[in-house]
């Protein structure tokens, strides 16, 4: 070992036959005296200037101090360039997978031995390099970096400049796997990481810098999957069908996924993504749009998602998509009500409501489906599928063009699930049904229509007690008021708190009578329901209240004035309903009756036979409506009409009423009744929305003031459309009409501006 004064020569000797040792013969070990005593030969003689002397020569000592560490450093520089050129003139004989294993090797081996010598001239780095770099020389390194630099220069420059001959040994590879071959991925990675050593930031030696590797590796890498997947992808699609090239499509950008992981640089994974994504999918958007139908037509629900998800990967990809599936939704549905309805919409009234509910719910079924499993719920798939309902429930071949007719289908349909002897209800499943009715009501456009049918049908469940329950009753008003809020529902919650008032008061009147009157052979019971909340006319004829039923007729009258003075009883016979007990046959039975049957049946306790005139006289039923009545009952053989007008109690041993059941129901819908009712419900949807349009007018004046025609005809719509769609003429009507009521006015000089009266 040298002394601690040794010249420069001396200690370089030294010190070059161990450096030489680590850099080529590393794997035959180095003792740790033989380290120490190089680590010691190299400080000494970068310290051997700095011997304590006058305050004179310090500046000297620096000098020669500079001299030392750059004399030192030069001699490294001279070493790396030498080791490297034998490196290099073997190098450039050798191809492919023999270059990369050779160039991995000495990597591996050239990287190891610079560590260590790295670690041998910690002085230098910590005091000379430091400070040259510190006065801005930046071309300065640490012995680790300087080796790297050196390696650059000497060595993988020259071999990439026979032709890119590294780069293009890795690519071939990459190619080569992508062809299905088994490649050394860690010899791979090997090389590329060396790529990114080989990156150097002048001003931070410890940041990492991908310039190397981008221009040397990245670039051609990218040029080269270009190629690769435009070839292939023509030439797949050439051969094979489109089902087929989506998986080939979604396997290859799973590989290139699994490759950025395996052996490149994390920050290729976008550049790389991007560019298969541009070649595989971009440029063969057309084909999957205009594929698309088939699959849908087939139910290809893997293939539909395959290529969801390929065609969400680039921008407006899906937008073609969300299109041909709205379209596809819509004529489903158009499809199948013109199927039920036979392809003609001359006589939509005999359409059967459950059977066209059924047709509306198995579309969108089917297709919310498809948009949970093939497109992962994706918001805009969703919105086309809502579009398409929308406009398949509101106008199909049943609706013609009725607006209304969906909404009436569907309250008739809720309104068989809330009735008794449904059998839903019996399973246990009328739960599920009201939700799927709820699935179509938030399509429906006019949802005051379906509001006024439900609640029509609704007073008819609760007068005539067939309610399935109580329970199914609120759940579904509790569906609606979650959907449209408590005013939709208020009335209908007012109804069933009348029939809990109704019941307490027939068991109030009857404790009163039970005191007071002990003559009470009729069974009686009242429902008392206010006029604002219930959807029923009285009728619009007299009627003459049969003498058996009058005294409890006058005396809940007086009770009730009694109980509540000031208010009026409207009676409402046309829903009122008895029950008779025949005394004139073998059998006797309970006829249950409305009270134009009962008035009429009463009758004949008094006589035998009775003429039309008779029967009008005595009842003061109308005679069109009073035919359809005794219709009802001769067809059910209680009477006989053997003379025209002429209606006799039928007295025949065989020909006389029977019946199987003790109980007899007589008491069945009329068919003008019927279809009143259908009309009197629109009429009074066209009066109720006269009214909204207006107070919603007025409502929006007073809140801004001052506003033109146009935009206060838009801001109406606006607010009316979740309820219904208000037609233009009669917004306007409605505004000529609060002009007449001097609500509002028009601005001075101004044709198209109006102004809240205050």
């Amino acid at each position: 070992m040298p002394s601690a004064n040794a010249d420069l020569e001396t200690a370089w000797a030294f010190l070059e036959d161990g450096v030489d040792h680590i850099m080529t013969k590393l794997q035959t070990g180095v003792s740790y005296s033989k380290y120490m005593s190089l680590y010691t030969v190299a400080y000494n003689y970068c310290t051997s200037s700095k011997l304590p002397s006058s305050s004179s020569s310090v500046g000297v000592g620096t000098r020669s101090a500079n001299l030392v560490g750059s004399d030192l450093y030069n001699k490294l520089i001279r070493y790396f360039v030498a080791h490297l050129k034998a490196l290099r003139e073997y190098a450039v004989t050798l191809q492919d997978v023999e270059l990369l294993r050779y160039y991995a090797g000495e990597w591996d081996r050239y990287t190891t031995g610079a560590n260590y010598i790295n670690r041998l001239f910690t002085y230098l780095n910590r005091h000379w390099v430091k400070r040259e770099r510190d006065e801005g020389r930046k071309t300065i390194y640490p012995v680790y970096t300087l080796a790297l630099v050196q390696w650059k220069t000497n060595l993988f420059i020259p071999i990439q400049l026979q032709g890119a001959k590294l780069a293009n040994a890795i690519l071939r590879l990459i190619e080569a796997q992508r062809n299905g071959d088994t490649i050394d991925q860690g010899l791979v990675k090997k090389v590329v990481d060396s790529f990114i050593s080989l990156g150097l930031d002048d001003n931070d030696t410890d940041k990492a810098c991908l310039d190397v590797y981008k221009e040397h590796f990245e670039l051609p890498f990218i040029e080269a999957t270009e190629r690769y997947y435009k070839n292939e992808s023509e030439s797949f699609l050439a051969q094979n069908s489109i089902s087929d090239y989506l998986k080939k499509a979604e396997d290859r950008l799973k590989e290139e996924e699994d490759r950025v992981e395996r052996y490149l640089n994390t920050q290729t994974r976008k550049t790389l993504i991007s560019k298969c994504e541009h070649v595989l999918i971009r440029e063969h958007s057309e084909l999957m749009w205009e594929s698309f139908q088939s699959l849908l037509d087939y139910d290809k629900d893997e293939d539909l998602h395959r290529m969801y998800s390929l065609l969400s990967r680039i921008p407006e990809g899906l937008e073609p998509l969300r299109k041909k599936f709205e379209e596809h939704v819509k004529k489903a549905g158009l499809a199948a009500v013109s199927k039920l309805a036979g392809g003609s919409s001359e006589n939509p009234d005999v359409m059967d409501p459950k059977a066209y509910v059924d047709a509306l719910l198995d579309v969108h079924q089917k297709n919310a489906d498809t948009v949970n499993r093939s497109f992962r719920g994706e918001a805009g798939f969703v919105a086309s599928l809502d579009k398409a309902c929308r406009e398949f429930v509101n106008r199909n071949a049943a609706t013609g063009n009725s607006s209304t007719k969906s909404p009436e289908l569907l309250a008739k349909h809720a309104d068989l699930l809330l009735r008794k002897n449904n059998k839903l209800a019996e399973e246990g499943d009328l739960e599920g049904a009201l939700n799927r009715v709820m699935i179509l009501f938030k399509y429906i456009e006019d949802k005051d229509v379906f509001q006024t049918f439900y609640t029509t049908k609704l007073s008819k469940r609760l007068i005539h007690g067939v309610s399935a329950s109580d329970e199914a009753e609120a759940s579904m008003i509790s569906k609606l008021k979650e959907a449209c809020g408590f005013e939709y529902t208020n009335k209908l919650q007012r109804m069933f708190t009348d029939m809990s008032l109704s019941k307490d008061l027939t068991d109030q009147f009857k404790s009163r009578m039970e005191q007071n009157h002990d003559d009470m052979d009729i069974s009686f019971s009242i429902m008392v329901l206010g006029t604002n909340f219930w959807p029923l006319n009285p009728p619009s004829h007299e009627f003459i209240i049969p003498s058996e039923i009058l005294p409890t007729y006058d005396r809940f009258q007086k009770y009730y004035q009694q109980k509540h003075s000031g208010r009026k009883l409207t009676w409402l016979w046309n829903y009122s309903k008895n029950e008779l007990r025949t005394n004139h046959t073998n059998q006797k039975y309970i006829l249950m009756t409305s009270s134009y049957q009962t008035a009429v049946l009463l009758q004949y306790n008094r006589n035998d036979t009775l003429s039309l005139d008779d029967l009008v006289t005595a009842t003061s039923i109308p005679k069109d409506l009073l035919a359809q009545v005794l219709a009802l009952l001769v067809k059910a053989k209680v009477l006989v009409n053997e003379e025209e007008d002429q209606y006799d109690l039928n007295p025949g041993v065989y020909t006389c009423f029977k019946s199987k059941k003790i109980r007899v129901n007589l008491n069945l819908p009329i068919k003008a009744e019927m279809k009143a009712e259908s009309t009197d419900v629109l009429k009074s949807v066209d009066e109720d929305r006269k009214y909204v349009i207006q107070a919603t007018i007025v409502r929006i004046m007073k809140a801004r003031k001052t506003m033109k025609n146009q935009a206060l005809i838009q801001e109406v719509i606006s607010q009316i459309s979740q309820r219904f769609a208000p037609k233009i003429q009669d917004i306007k009507k409605a505004i000529d009409t609060l002009l007449e009521k001097e609500y509002i006015e028009r601005v001075e000089s101004t044709r198209d501006t109006f102004a809240y009266v205050a």
